[in-house]
């Protein structure tokens, strides 16, 4: 076969970037100084996908990750807040060929997992140069959060 007639791969990275980045620390210096143990940290995980031109098949997904962590208390009330990481990293993605049923779990599942790892070492490398234990995130399923979606209900549609 040659070059020519070779078909267009189905799913083409373009590029990946850092959309936006954010890192707080809202009490510093002082929280250095008071922080004993490491910190409790909330992960907060979005995936949005939108066509960049309308009539073409090229996609921009973006994963959201916002990372809060608080002190670590040993009674109800949480601890101070410590750092605040906000990361939307995202990716344009060329889709050539796809069925259209199979647009939605291409672009809130496979591209996703293409994104995550760079994601992933973003926020590890912020939050430890931050001065703070580095956040590393647990592998995601990304099936299982696309399904989750899909089960809840359309606002308006209640």
């Amino acid at each position: 076969m040659s070059e020519a007639t070779t078909p267009a791969a189905p799913l083409v990275v373009n590029i990946q970037y850092v959309k936006d980045l954010s890192f707080e620390v809202p009490g510093a210096p002082a929280i250095y100084t008071r922080l004993k143990s490491p910190p409790r940290v909330d992960i907060n995980l979005d995936v949005q996908a939108r066509r960049v031109n309308e009539g073409q098949d090229v996609f921009e997904v973006v994963l959201a990750i916002r990372a809060e962590a608080k002190e670590a208390t040993d009674g109800a009330v949480d601890g101070a807040r410590v750092f605040i990481a906000e990361l939307a990293y995202g990716g344009v993605f060329t889709l050539t060929g796809i069925p259209a049923e199979s647009v939605e779990p291409i672009l809130l599942v496979e591209c996703p997992r293409i994104l995550f790892p760079f994601a992933r070492n973003i926020l590890h490398d912020i939050t430890r140069e931050g001065g703070f234990p580095p956040v590393s995130l647990q592998p995601i399923d990304f099936v299982a959060l696309w399904q989750s979606r899909r089960a809840q209900p359309v606002a308006g549609n209640a």
